[in-house]
């Protein structure tokens, strides 16, 4: 892991954390040029891309639902019971950020408001790389289902013999996906953007993927809703002296594990304490059945920052914005409210980030990459829209009036300020309507600014040079 010191006085930049930014863009082409393909051939390009990319292509890319509901019957019953306890929890965490709609009322009569209502259709994406994942089909389904998503679906690549996972597809049906499509890549995400002949297309896509699956969702985002574009998965952990390098150090391998270009950070304000992690780390490295892919995930990906005092080392922390922030201090607790750029906050040495993966119940689809300065977890709220509800009463409409008339005069927009006008001229005379509507269009421009504004004066930019001075 590279260390960085930083001295009293000196802040850690971005630069120090010498991140690759955005997705290359050989990659964003390849994506690109993917998407469009199965936009403009459907199935067949679908199919292409699978044969190429995944040495595997069904018959029909709908999964039966028969083997979808014998999923459940085919894995140990203690997985099921763990899918079971971590499914209760996260519908029960999801459950209290259930957005309803509300009204309010003036009084005028006027009727102000938002209109709760889910997307109609959400997909799904599950990877099937180096890794499987039914921790992802809880976390990206149990929203979407709670915020009432009435078609849910999901898209995972299939192996090359055929088969998918029977630990997905049992978290499939205990999530209560609709549909289940064995394709993956930045095809299947054109595919659910856009339709083919037999996948529907959504309105909102989520869940983590690779480079490609990243880049894909980033061009299709605008047609369809996104949750994020994530990127490898990354862990930060804070530590004072009192943090056990042991267990620090299987913290950091956590997330190493999962990808050669996952990111570790070891931020501290003891200078020992890294040597007795990485110590520990070596020894606990040796013995990982993935230990080529943590050992490079640490090496090349891992930083670890001194700062000379807690509080630095806690803005250190605020620039990283990491996706899992773990704090193994003293006071945990008490620094929580120091935080301000994290996707999640793992509150002292007992909570181990795992924990957040599986069956804690929030969720694990987090910003990555220093995204958390401006983006949240996914939940139920990424499948619901707010639809302003405005609604006035004549009484109502003579109040706010000559505001909006006056504001429509300003930014030289007329036929605003008729449409208000010729409402505000009935309600002055207590009619309902025109009778006449030849009429009622003579004199238009007094109806619309009744009034002129008196011109504005100039404010100067200094430095610039005014004709007549």
């Amino acid at each position: 892991m590279r260390k960085v010191i930083l001295e009293k006085g000196r802040a850690l930049t971005q630069a120090d954390l010498n991140r690759s930014g955005a997705l290359p863009a050989e990659v964003m082409a390849s994506a690109e040029a993917i998407v469009d393909d199965v936009r403009a051939r459907g199935d067949e390009a679908v199919r292409d891309y699978c044969n190429k990319f995944d040495g595997a292509c069904p018959a029909s890319f709908r999964v039966p639902q028969e083997l979808i509901d014998e999923a459940p019957s085919m894995v140990d019953p203690a997985f099921l019971r763990a899918l079971t306890r971590a499914r209760d929890q996260i519908r029960a965490f999801h459950e209290k950020e259930r957005e309803e709609s509300w009204f309010t009322t003036r009084p005028d009569g006027t009727i102000l408001g938002v209109k709760v209502t889910p997307v109609a259709s959400a997909a799904v994406y599950v990877p099937g790389g180096r890794a499987q994942y039914p921790s992802t089909v809880l976390m990206d389904t149990i929203p979407a289902k709670v915020a009432g998503v009435p078609r849910v679906v999901m898209v995972t690549p299939p192996q090359k013999d055929g088969s998918l996972s029977a630990y997905t597809l049992a978290a499939a049906k205990l999530a209560g996906v609709d549909e289940v499509y064995a394709v993956g890549g930045a095809q299947a995400i054109g595919a659910v953007a856009y339709g083919t002949e037999s996948i529907p297309a959504c309105d909102k896509i989520v869940g983590p993927g690779n480079a490609f699956v990243a880049a894909a969702k980033r061009y299709v985002s605008g047609d369809v809703g996104i949750d994020m574009v994530a990127g490898p998965s990354e862990v930060c952990v804070l530590a004072d002296s009192t943090a056990g390098p042991a267990v620090v150090a299987a913290d950091l391998m956590a997330q190493a594990e999962h990808d050669p270009l996952a990111s570790c950070y070891l931020v501290t304000c003891d200078a020992e304490l890294p040597d007795r992690v990485l110590a520990c780390a070596e020894k606990l490295v040796s013995q990982s059945p993935r230990e080529d892919i943590t050992r490079r995930s640490l090496d090349n990906r891992g930083v670890v920052v001194v700062a000379d005092t807690l509080d630095a080392a806690v803005e250190a922390v605020n620039v990283v914005a990491p996706e899992h922030l773990e704090l193994h201090c003293k006071d945990a607790m008490g620094l929580l409210g120091k935080i301000r750029n994290a996707g999640a906050i793992f509150v002292g040495a007992w909570s181990s980030e795992p924990l957040g993966d599986y069956v804690a119940g929030p969720n694990h689809t987090l910003p990555t990459g220093g995204t958390a300065r401006f983006s949240n977890p996914l939940g139920v709220y990424d499948f619901q829209k707010r639809s302003s509800v405005i609604s006035y009463t004549p009484e109502g409409l003579l109040a706010d009036a000559p505001a909006t008339q006056a504001m429509a005069q300003a930014e030289g927009l007329w036929a605003h300020a008729l449409s208000v006008g010729m409402r505000r001229r009935l309600a002055e005379q207590g009619l309902e309507g025109y009778e006449d509507a030849q009429a009622a269009c003579e004199g238009a421009h007094r109806v619309a600014w009744p009034e002129d504004l008196a011109a504005p004066g100039v404010p100067y930019l200094p430095g610039y040079a005014r004709e007549g001075r």
